[in-house]
This record gives structure tokens, sequence and C-alpha cells, in this order.
């Protein structure tokens, strides 16, 4: 068994949800070495500084849900309940994996948490969730679908196209945009003349609201208040987190392109300090146990990595498992 439905039930838990921020930021963390001592194959997009995003979406959800996500989505896997030895074993191409080693970390997959797959390409996952979100309101019942997408996928016309048929049809979709501020290597003001993409439902008379995206329970609140209107059969909603990714794109990229003193200026609000000093400030948690929450998660990602590691190889006639006509 690749998933955990106990771990999504536990982020309804704060101390919980503080965690497995730290398991996500912690997970990257090793993605990106494993990715230069060459035992990734491939490519592979970071989500460090945004897990307040990914935490805060799979808080609010239902393993029956439906989620379509980036290729930068080892958070989201994460989030919903995937086990951190399924997902790595996905990216590291290993039989242990997801959808046993064959995917990669741009494709991964879980039905039992409700993650349909994540998209290599840009916006690939919009109209999906749009069918999925049809879907239920065929079927009946009060499911939800969920699309998460960067920034950079607002330009293209499927997002324009999905919003305006999920809107028509009153479709039980949830659009959430990371706004990071960069499509790949671009800034948002060099692409687009709209830099706040909320205001873009207004096109299509559908609700939005603007979130700040460092701050896991207003990404769980604003994320549960569209749910209920999806379920409630009001209709769509877009969702626009502001959040921010610490790496670059991917692979080697060190962001050379940002101006100097963004990056510092967005660590000073991590989601992670911001929201564990706010469960100290509260007496939910002491310092010494956010000290041991995170030597925890630092002991538990060291085996899974080393887990993974033994784990075999796919054969290569594994690849043809997974087509379907």
């Amino acid at each position: 068994m690749s998933t955990s439905l106990d771990r999504r039930v536990a982020l309804r838990d704060p101390t919980a949800r503080l965690e497995r921020m730290m398991e996500i930021r912690e997970f990257e963390g090793r993605v990106k070495d494993l990715f230069f001592e060459g035992v990734v194959s491939g490519t592979t997009h970071l989500c460090e500084g945004q897990e307040a995003v990914s935490v805060g979406l799979a808080a609010t959800l239902r393993p029956t849900d439906h989620v379509t996500c980036t290729y930068r989505g080892h958070g989201v896997a994460l989030a919903l309940g995937c086990e951190p030895s399924a997902v790595l074993g996905e990216i590291m191409g290993r039989t242990v994996g997801l959808v046993g080693g064959v995917g990669g970390s741009m494709h991964l997959s879980e039905r039992a948490v409700g993650l349909m797959p994540t998209f290599a390409i840009v916006g690939g996952g919009i109209p999906v969730a749009v069918g999925a979100g049809l879907s239920c309101q065929v079927l009946g019942g009060d499911d939800v679908a969920v699309a998460v997408f960067g920034d950079g996928a607002t330009n293209i016309g499927a997002f324009h196209e999905s919003l305006n048929l999920a809107a028509v049809w009153k479709l039980p979709v949830v659009f959430v945009v990371e706004n990071n501020l960069y499509g790949e290597y671009s800034p948002i003001a060099s692409t687009t003349a709209v830099t706040d993409l909320a205001v873009r439902a207004g096109s299509y008379a559908m609700p939005a609201e603007t979130v700040d995206g460092q701050v896991v329970d207003d990404v769980a609140a604003a994320v549960r208040r569209a749910v209920e209107r999806a379920r409630g059969g009001d209709g769509p909603t877009l969702l626009e987190m502001k959040t921010y990714r610490y790496s670059g794109h991917s692979r080697a990229d060190t962001g050379p392109y940002r101006p100097d003193g963004e990056l510092e200026a967005w660590q000073g609000r991590d989601p992670i300090a911001l929201y564990a000093d706010a469960l100290v400030a509260a007496g939910t948690v002491t310092a010494g146990e956010v000290d041991a929450l995170r030597s925890a998660v630092t002991e538990r990602i060291d085996e899974v990595v080393a887990e993974v590691r033994q784990a075999p190889e796919p054969d290569p006639s594994a690849m043809f498992g997974h087509i379907h006509a």
C-alpha cells in the first residue's frame, strides 16, 4: 500500500500541518541532493517555500475528491497523503514508486488519495479537472475537482476555456493558481498586464479570492469556502495563492533573474517559520517541541532515502503496464 489516508486525516490537527510542511521541505532538499548526485534521471521541480499551499489545500479535501497538479507536484502528493517512500521511489525510478517507477518526478498519481496525474505540460491539468468536475456533477453526490497550476498557465488558452465552461455549467471545480511570481524564468509582469490573477475570474462571473499563500490556515480557510460552494451546487471558484519558490525553476537553475533581496524578503515570510511561531504563541506547542518535530522529520526522511536507494529499478517492459486504450 503506497498511501495512508490517516496522513490526510491527521492534517485536521495544527501540529500535524506544521510537521507535514517540514516533511515537504526536508523531502525537497533531499531530492535536490539526489539529483546532483546523479540518481534522479531527467529533471525535477521543487516547491520549497510553497508548502503552505499544498498542506492547506489537502487539509480541506476528501480522498474522493479529484486533484490535478503541475510538474512541481511533490508537495501536493505528500500533503494529500502519499507516503514519502512511494513519492521518492517514483522520482528515483524504483519499483516502490507510486506507479512503479515509470512516471518519474513530473508524473505522480495515486487514486487512493484523489491525486490524478501531475502534468509535465503547462496547464495540462486544468481542463482535465474540469472533466473530473463534470463527472462529479453527472454522477451526483458532492465530490469536487481541484486544479492546481502556476501563474504562467493563466496565459494559455486552456485556462480561459476551462474557466468559461466550468462557469457556464456551474461545475464543482476549484481553480488554485500558485502565483510564485515567475513563469519559468520570466517575471509575471513581463508576460501579463494583469498580475493580480484573481481579477481574471470576473470575465466569467466567477467568485475569486486572493490568499496569502504563506499562511497555511488562510489557505485552508479559503479552500474550504470554495469547496463548500462547489459541493453546494454553486459552481467554480478561482483562488490565487500569493507564494514564492525558493529554488529555481528546475534542475541547476540558481535564479539569477531574481532582483537582489527578493528571495531574502520572501524567506523572511517562510511558511514553516510563520506557522511554528503562531503555534508557539498560541500555546499549542513549545519551541522545544518544534525542534523535536524537525529532528523527527529529518530522521524519517533519512530512513526513506536509505530504503528507496535499495529498491530495484523496474524492468523496461513495465512501461507497457500503464497504457490504456
